[in-house]
C-alpha cells in the first residue's frame, strides 16, 4: 500500500509496534543494539503518532494489536514483511533474515498471524509502554 500524502513527511524506515507487548518490545531492542547508525525509527502503536497513521490509513483503532507497520520509502508493508523488511537495515547476521522474503507472503503471513494472535499470552504484557534509554530516546518519534 502506498504512503498517503498525510504521512509524507515522516522519518523513514519508521516502524510502528504495540508497545505494551513483551515480544514486540523485544524485537525493537533487537533492532537498537544492530542498527548502530540508527536508520530504524520507532513508534508505538499507542502514541499520538500510531493513531493518527491508523486514520491516515483508514484502519481500526486495534488494527496495530494484530500487525505492525513499516514506512518506508513510498510504501507501507504489514505483517511479516514488515519484519522482514526492517531486519534489512540490520548489521551483523540479523540481516541473514531477510532472504525469508523470498517465501511467498500467502505462507509467511499465516506464521506471523498466529505468533500475533498468541504473543500476549506466550510472551506477556508489560505495565507500562516500552520507555526507550536516554541514548535511543531519539530514535523514537512521538513518545
Amino acid at each position: 500500500m502506498n504512503v498517503p500524502a498525510a504521512l509524507g513527511n515522516l522519518p523513514q524506515p519508521l516502524y510502528f509496534f504495540d508497545g505494551y507487548c513483551v515480544l514486540c518490545s523485544r524485537f525493537v531492542a533487537f533492532c537498537l543494539k544492530r542498527d548502530p547508525e540508527g536508520r530504524l525509527k520507532f513508534a508505538s502503536a499507542q502514541s499520538g503518532l500510531g493513531k493518527r497513521v491508523l486514520f491516515a490509513l483508514d484502519l481500526p483503532d486495534d488494527a496495530l494489536d494484530r500487525t505492525i507497520l513499516l514506512l518506508e520509502g513510498d510504501r507501507i508493508y504489514t505483517r511479516s514483511t514488515a519484519a522482514l523488511r526492517a531486519v534489512r537495515h540490520l548489521k551483523g547476521p540479523a540481516r541473514w533474515l531477510y532472504p525469508l522474503i523470498l517465501v511467498p507472503k500467502i505462507l509467511r503471513d499465516p506464521i506471523y498471524d498466529i505468533i500475533a494472535r498468541n504473543r500476549l499470552r506466550w510472551f506477556g504484557r508489560l505495565e507500562a509502554c516500552l520507555v526507550p534509554s536516554p541514548q535511543t530516546r531519539i530514535r523514537f518519534i512521538d513518545l
